[in-house]
């Protein structure tokens, strides 16, 4: 079944790193398409990025790349997503999603993922 819980959020400051955890069951961790995605209250849920498990490519929004950093831990099944130089702009709440869609691949699109996680908050102090 669809499990996916996040974990690992906080309060850091300007420059700081967190890592997020989210841990899934063995049927979304077989999806074709995870994620991280963000949203602010009041605006729309973001893509930040985006692991093809195919073949182990990823994507990653402008706002963060060279900065975050996703990745998957089979033994655990788990993603991850490593989150370097943040920056008051990256406080929102994370989300982990993930998809057995066919055109996942090299895209952020929230419509892609159907399953998703209840979050975990973010908070960067400058």
């Amino acid at each position: 079944q669809v499990q996916l819980v996040e974990s690992g959020g906080g309060s850091v400051q300007a420059g700081g790193s967190l890592r997020l955890s989210c841990a899934a069951s063995e049927y979304s961790y077989r999806s074709r398409c995870m994620g991280w995605f963000r949203q602010v209250s009041g605006k729309e849920r973001e893509g930040v990025a985006v692991i093809y498990t195919q073949d182990g490519s990823t994507t990653y929004s402008d706002s963060v790349k060279g900065r975050f950093t996703i990745s998957r831990d089979s033994a655990q099944n788990t993603l991850y997503l490593e989150m370097n130089s943040l920056k008051p702009e990256d406080t929102a709440m994370y989300y982990c999603a993930a998809t057995y869609g066919l055109w996942c691949r090299g895209r952020l699109a929230r419509a892609d993922f159907g399953d998703w996680g209840q979050g975990t908050q973010v908070t960067v102090s400058s």
